[in-house]
C-alpha cells in the first residue's frame, strides 16, 4: 500500500509542490457556489458555476482569526504557468466558527475565466497569529502564497481545498 501522502489529492493534483508545502489540516473549512454546489478536492467546476464569491465556512473557535487565499497556480495555461500563483481573493480577519464574509475582504473576488486549458484553483487558509493588518499585493499575477504567508506571519496552512475549471465551449467562433 502507498504511504498516506501520496493518495492526498491535494498531493496527487501537485497543489502540494507547485503552491503549497506539506501540512496538517486542522481547522475544517467547506467552500460551497450557488445552488449548494460545494468544492471537493479535485471536483469539475465550469466557468458560470463559480462566477460569484462562495460561501466559506470556518472551523476553528471564535477567538481565532484566519486568512483566506485563491489562487490559481496554472495562470495563464498549465503548459505556461509564467503568472504563478494569480490572486482571485483575499480575504483576513475571519473569526474561527463564522464565514469568510466576516472577514476584511483585501482583494475582491474576481470569477476564473480560464482561456486555455484545465486550471486549478485553491483555497488555502491561514490561521493568523492574532488581528492583524494585511496590505493587498500590488497586482494578482505572480502572487506566491508561502512567501505571503512568512510576510505575515500565518504559519502553514490549516486547511485547503481546490477544483478544476476550464473555458466553456461556446457557439462558433475558435476553442482555446
Amino acid at each position: 500500500m502507498p504511504p498516506r501522502e501520496e493518495r492526498d489529492p491535494l498531493v496527487v493534483a501537485r497543489v502540494i509542490g507547485d503552491v503549497l508545502d506539506p501540512f496538517t489540516r486542522s481547522v475544517n473549512m467547506t467552500v460551497t457556489y450557488r445552488h449548494n454546489r460545494e468544492v471537493t478536492n479535485g471536483s469539475e467546476l465550469k466557468p458560470s458555476q463559480v462566477a460569484n464569491k462562495p460561501r466559506v465556512d470556518i472551523g476553528g473557535d471564535l477567538r481565532t482569526y484566519y486568512t483566506l487565499l485563491m489562487v490559481d497556480p496554472d495562470a495563464p495555461s498549465p503548459s505556461n504557468p509564467n503568472l504563478r500563483e494569480y490572486l482571485h481573493w483575499l480575504v483576513t480577519n475571519i473569526p474561527g466558527t463564522t464565514d469568510a464574509s466576516s472577514g476584511e475582504e483585501v482583494v475582491c473576488y474576481e470569477s476564473p475565466g480560464p482561456y486555455l486549458g484545465i486550471h486549478r484553483f485553491v483555497f488555502v487558509l491561514f490561521r493568523q497569529p492574532g488581528r492583524q493588518t494585511m496590505d493587498a499585493p500590488g497586482w494578482r499575477q505572480n502572487f506566491n502564497a508561502r512567501e505571503f504567508a512568512e510576510l505575515y506571519n500565518l504559519g502553514s496552512p490549516v486547511a485547503a481545498v481546490h477544483f478544476n475549471c476550464q473555458r466553456e465551449n461556446t457557439c462558433g467562433g475558435r476553442r482555446g
